[in-house]
């Protein structure tokens, strides 16, 4: 009796462990593995920027490259700071959106709770190819500063302008940039504008009244509103103790492109593009910060031409608001812009731009009609991710339209990032003074698109 009741609790002992090696290997199983569930997500969402040389800190091409971060993706990807994407879903839908969807969250959760399987090789896709150094692929040509600058390890960098010649015979149209900088630590932005040439001048002036005959100029195709110039009686903006050795030689005319913390790369829609007319000279201004070592930099901007001359050409325009103040400890200061559209436009995308204290930024688009329509809404602004928003459906905006841009800025010594809660805080270049500044995509509703020549 007393050895059936012994092996009878043996028995019971035996079932009880292999229930649980049977569940353990169930909820394995039925976990998300890494090849054949979780790598294709990271593929197509994360492996562009979380690769060698890019700006993620770790790659995440193989399962031995992600498996030592598996919680913290799956707590990145749950509470939606990774990837990086901070427009409220409520207004606008935009071709950039870089949100994962609910399935693609539940999956990578499900794998990094689940014991972060790797699963059967077999079931691992090819993995993404790129083109070395590059993003958007392998460019069509790409425009260099054509010196390593020394970059001080300490102390105030004022811009500096350097000059990069295309010597372009023909006008070109620009499908895709990306601006790629050679220390990227010490790179805060980088704006490329071109300079073209002159208009040839005629052979003989015109007869006295020729002028006049021509009618009035134009109106210009937008109208800043008033009162947004810097103060006279403003505190001067920061500066380096020392002259600067690359100023600008004259002021820069168009917009080419930018680079900002997580912004690099343009890619216009098919049958738009952006001029380089003949002859340009392209223009950087480099805003570099020391951060305690002494680097080189030598910046580069990658270019995919367009097949052919587009339908439409794109343009690129400034929105700022220089006069204004963030008191000290000032926990929620607001500053607005506003533009008007004196004739009827195509609005493709938007980019707004604050230093480290900003904190939320609107953009509304204010009709004729009286009508208004918040077009683009960034309730947790980032200043480390920065984004050029591309409407799905770019806006089709009437003459008389207003764009009206606000933001808002944390001042107070609870905002982590202040560099200073005790100062006031005027428009500045530097991180630690402050901008208000929107850079608008936009295409004349019944323009043309005008060249030299066809596109190469």
């Amino acid at each position: 009796m007393t050895r059936q009741i012994v092996a009878a609790a043996a028995l019971g002992v035996f079932s009880v462990i292999a229930s649980v090696q049977t569940g353990a290997q169930s909820r394995t199983a039925a976990a998300p593995t890494f090849s054949k569930d979780v790598a294709p997500i990271l593929y197509r969402n994360c492996a562009n920027c979380h690769r060698a040389g890019e700006v993620g800190p770790m790659a995440l091409l193989t399962y031995k490259d992600a498996r030592p971060w598996a919680k913290s993706i799956a707590t990145r990807v749950a509470n939606g700071t990774m990837p990086p994407w901070h427009a409220d879903p409520a207004h606008g839908e935009f071709l950039n959106d870089r949100r994962l969807s609910d399935a693609e969250r539940d999956t990578i959760v499900k794998w990094a709770t689940g014991g972060a399987p790797e699963g059967n090789k077999a079931d691992l896709p090819a993995p993404p190819t790129f083109a070395e150094g590059w993003q958007m692929g392998q460019p069509d040509v790409v425009f260099a500063m054509q010196e390593d600058y020394p970059i001080p390890a300490e102390g105030t960098i004022d811009y500096k302008w350097f000059e990069v010649p295309t010597n372009l015979t023909e006008d070109k149209w620009v499908q895709a940039i990306e601006i790629r900088p050679g220390a990227r630590t010490n790179v805060h932005h980088v704006i490329a504008y071109m300079r073209t040439p002159p208009p040839a001048q005629p052979a003989a002036a015109p007869a006295a009244g020729a002028a006049a005959a021509q009618g009035p100029r134009p109106t210009p195709p937008f109208t800043m509103a008033a009162g947004m110039g810097r103060p006279p009686d403003a505190p001067k903006p920061d500066r380096a103790p020392v002259e600067n050795d690359r100023p600008p030689t004259r002021s820069p005319a168009g917009w080419l492109g930018g680079f900002a913390p997580g912004q690099a790369v343009r890619v216009y829609q098919p049958g738009t593009a952006l001029k380089i007319p003949a002859g340009a000279v392209v223009v950087l201004q480099m805003h570099y910060t020391a951060n305690g070592k002494a680097a080189a930099d030598r910046t580069r901007i990658g270019i995919k031409y367009a097949s052919a001359p587009p339908k439409t050409e794109v343009r690129v325009v400034a929105l700022a608001n220089q006069n204004f103040v963030l008191p000290a400890g000032a926990p929620d200061t607001r500053v607005d812009a506003e533009v008007t559209l004196n004739q009827d436009m195509t609005l493709w995308s938007v980019l707004p731009h604050t230093h480290v204290r900003g904190k939320k930024w609107e953009v509304t688009a204010i009709y004729p009609d009286g009508r208004s329509e918040l077009i683009l809404n960034v309730p947790k602004y980032d200043f480390n991710w920065q984004t050029d928003y591309v409407f799905k459906q770019p806006l089709q905006l009437p003459k008389g339209t207003k764009l009206h841009t606000a933001a808002w800025y944390d001042n107070s010594p609870a905002h982590k990032a202040n560099p200073d809660p005790k100062k006031d805080v005027y428009w500045g270049d530097q991180t630690w003074e402050e901008m208000q500044f929107t850079a608008f995509t936009f295409s004349f509703a019944s323009a043309e698109t005008k060249t030299t020549a066809g596109q190469q």
